[in-house]
């Protein structure tokens, strides 16, 4: 074989190294895609959204703004954060943190443009900064969306916590164990965001979480201090091997006389906001009726 055939050779090898390279690499790639398209579908919210503007905008920000999110790390610092918000406001069945983050994006376009057509059309009048401004709305709607969710959401646990936790140590004092008391109070009780939570809890035992795990997750997901302290003492009566039924029904107290506590001091803000009206509302009434009065003194012929 002359020098000829030999670089020949070198060159037809070193192509089909590149092609085996190529396929390979594309080999994972397609893998990859399997990978997260799989991860994405069971994700992927199982509820009809409860927004308006996520229901009509989603098919175009899922198409059109999410494979620029969709995978890529630069994100994941966002994916973790609004993860947990999203969790937290009992919205996990309607987004998943990739759509959520593309819904922003999007609303940072969708909203100057329907501005610049409500323009063109002589329905509004909005000059340059306006627009712009709302541009940074766009991106700073879906937080406020979220936040007011969660707020409510809470509210709702807080509001069912002594009645869920009542029943807890009725079922616990009848004879069951603590899984078996959640069981019995998932079943009985009416739907609600703390009834879904505990619902939650029980699947994560059953396909091998720890009982503390699942409570810590639990804590995490509803992120309020009033549960935070809850599943803090459970966790460590069920360390020290302390009756929990006897906690259970000590919290219960506890979080009656904090609400309570928490409603006088509502009832006091709202009489002190009330007092300055009040305060122009017999001003009104003083000058209505003390005014005639005035004037006849005044004028005593009439008014000129």
């Amino acid at each position: 074989m002359d020098l000829a055939d030999s670089e020949q050779l070198v060159i037809y090898v070193g192509y089909g190294l590149v092609f085996l390279a190529t396929f390979i690499f594309a080999r994972m790639l397609l893998k990859e895609g399997e990978v997260r398209a799989a991860q994405e579908n069971l994700e992927a919210g199982s509820k009809e959204p409860s927004n308006g503007l996520v229901k009509i905008t989603r098919p175009f920000f899922t198409q059109y703004v999410m494979p620029i999110v969709r995978g890529k790390p630069y994100w994941d610092k966002k994916r973790k954060k609004y993860r947990r918000k999203i969790v937290a406001a009992g919205l996990k069945d309607e987004l998943t943190p990739d759509e959520f983050i593309s819904f922003k994006l999007f609303l940072i376009l969708f909203f100057p443009i329907v501005g610049g057509i409500l323009n063109a059309m002589d329905l509004l009048d909005l000059d340059l900064k306006t627009l712009v401004g709302s541009a940074a709305a766009g991106w700073f709607y879906p937080d406020l969306w979220v936040r007011q969710r969660l707020q409510a959401r809470q509210k709702k646990i807080l509001v069912s916590m002594p009645f869920v936790v009542d029943l807890l140590a009725l079922s616990m004092e009848a004879g069951l164990d603590f899984i078996g008391a959640i069981g019995k109070v998932v079943e009985k009780s009416q739907p609600g965001p703390l009834v879904e939570e505990l619902a939650q809890l029980l699947k994560e035992i059953k396909v091998g979480s720890s009982r503390q795990e699942a409570l810590r997750e639990m804590s995490l997901r509803i992120d309020m201090t009033e549960m935070n302290s809850f599943v803090a003492i459970l966790i460590s009566a069920d360390q020290m091997g302390a009756s929990i039924g006897k906690i259970l029904r000590a919290q219960s107290e506890a979080i009656r006389g904090e609400r309570m506590l928490r409603a006088e001091k509502e009832g006091a803000k709202a009489g002190q906001k009330i007092l300055i009206p009040l305060m122009f509302i017999v001003f009104a009434v003083f000058v209505m009726v003390i005014g005639p009065f005035v004037l006849s003194f005044r004028y005593p012929n009439g008014v000129p």
